[in-house]
């Protein structure tokens, strides 16, 4: 079998480097916040010298924006595996268990970028709030592609707030220091959206 060309293989290495640079920037975003990411910092978690961050990215700005778009991709990905031969309201309902739940809360470096940025989001460049903004017109839109279609249901109006009680669950039961009462967040809003997604089934 004819071997790739050096020219062949150097933007496959440069586009893995690039993920990894995101990889790194996502995480920093998501535990520190998006006023905590650091170039060098990143580049060095990354593996990476910081006079090759500007071979892929123009700017800080730019690499706040990238990383959001991608932490929205990882999100959309867990969202597939987690549902994985699952249809409508049974994969929502599958989605929610695992999202407003106590490993979701307790891993903020890997989370979801809504309930990572919701604090954030309104302070940010207007590229990164751009990518904030298509990120959660994406999940929107995932989720009402699950719900029914039915006469008088706003499935859009619907899926807005499942994702807003969904986030402001996560981040408020991660911003308390009572283990009891951040238990009793995430149990008390998943119960809510499960009897919701109850009756939302046609």
């Amino acid at each position: 079998m004819a071997q790739p060309s050096p020219a062949a293989a150097l933007p496959s290495r440069r586009q893995a480097t690039r993920e990894r640079i995101l990889h790194s920037a996502a995480r920093s975003i998501r535990t520190r916040g998006p006023a905590g990411v650091g170039v060098l910092e990143i580049m060095h978690e990354a593996g990476l010298t910081h006079g090759g961050f500007y071979a892929h990215f123009r700017s800080k700005d730019d690499l706040v924006a990238a990383a959001i778009t991608a932490m929205f991709e990882e999100g959309r990905n867990r969202f597939f595996a987690r549902t994985a031969g699952k249809q409508g309201i049974e994969a929502l309902r599958a989605w929610v268990d695992a999202y407003v739940s106590p490993s979701h809360r307790d891993n903020p470096g890997g989370g979801c970028a809504l309930a990572a940025l919701t604090s954030d989001a309104a302070r940010l460049e207007a590229p990164a709030r751009a990518a904030f903004d298509d990120g959660l017109r994406g999940i929107v839109a995932r989720f009402v592609s699950y719900l029914p279609v039915h006469d008088g249901f706003d499935a859009e109006g619907f899926a807005m707030a499942m994702l807003s009680e969904m986030a402001g669950a996560v981040a408020l039961a991660r911003a308390t220091t009572d283990p009891a009462l951040s238990d009793r967040v995430l149990d008390s809003a998943r119960a809510s959206l499960q009897a919701r997604l109850a009756q939302a089934a046609p």
